[in-house]
């Protein structure tokens, strides 16, 4: 008989554990969230999908907790670069805005990953500073530019989640849950929400999320 091979695995189990660099392991996790969801996501299917032990994994993230925030500051990655010269304070926090939406949307569920988490890397602690900074363009103290920059963070978050909620219904259910709706609003107990029905059922989530914003905005400005 010839010589037998053995996979890399079969030789680390004999021999050093393989090594996992951090990095990977987010890239790897925000993309099994984009396959599957946030709820496929485990440590243990993490750690098969990067060749390693589970104990491996909780040697960098101590808790899956910390795994989402690690993928939140991810996902935040450019998110603070510089803003494009000349803009207005409204149009800064507009732009600044869109680019947390934006990079919420561009993973599936990605607002779930990044909502309740804290991380303290740069990517987050960057945007948020750029943020309250041009709240504090506007004459707020940093206190009030502060919780301002939340109050628009917690907005762009709940208003995403809403958004890929949506999303995910497939399309089969999209017309059932409509048809529902419609027949629930019955003018004569409902007179406000069936005059509104078009906008009530409306999936213009562009509109929907300037709309929010810009009450924020004309508040900062007593408009």
């Amino acid at each position: 008989m010839g010589p037998t091979s053995t996979s890399p695995s079969a030789q680390r189990s004999r021999g050093r554990p393989r090594k996992l660099a951090v990095p990977e392991a987010v890239a790897t996790a925000l993309r099994l969230v984009d396959e599957d969801g946030l709820d496929s996501l485990t440590m243990r299917r993490l750690a098969a999908a990067l060749d390693v032990q589970v104990g491996t994994l909780y040697r960098h993230f101590a808790t899956k907790q910390t795994l989402l925030a690690a993928m939140a500051e991810e996902m935040l990655a450019g998110c603070a670069g510089p803003l494009p010269d000349g803009l207005t304070w409204r149009e800064q926090i507009t732009e600044l805005a869109g680019r947390l939406r934006m990079a919420l949307l561009r993973h599936r569920d990605g607002a779930r990953v990044y909502a309740g988490t804290h991380s303290v890397g740069p990517n987050t602690l960057s945007y948020t500073d750029t943020l309250v900074g041009v709240l504090r363009e506007t004459c707020l103290s940093p206190e009030a530019a502060t919780r301002t920059a939340l109050t628009i963070v917690h907005f762009i978050v709940g208003h995403t989640l809403e958004e890929q909620a949506a999303q995910a219904l497939a399309e089969s259910e999209l017309p059932a849950t409509l048809a529902l709706l419609h027949a629930a609003l019955d003018p004569g107990t409902y007179p406000n929400l069936a005059a509104a029905e078009a906008t009530l059922t409306s999936t213009d989530f562009v509109g929907h999320f300037a709309h929010g914003l810009n009450l924020i905005i004309k508040g900062l400005a007593g408009d």
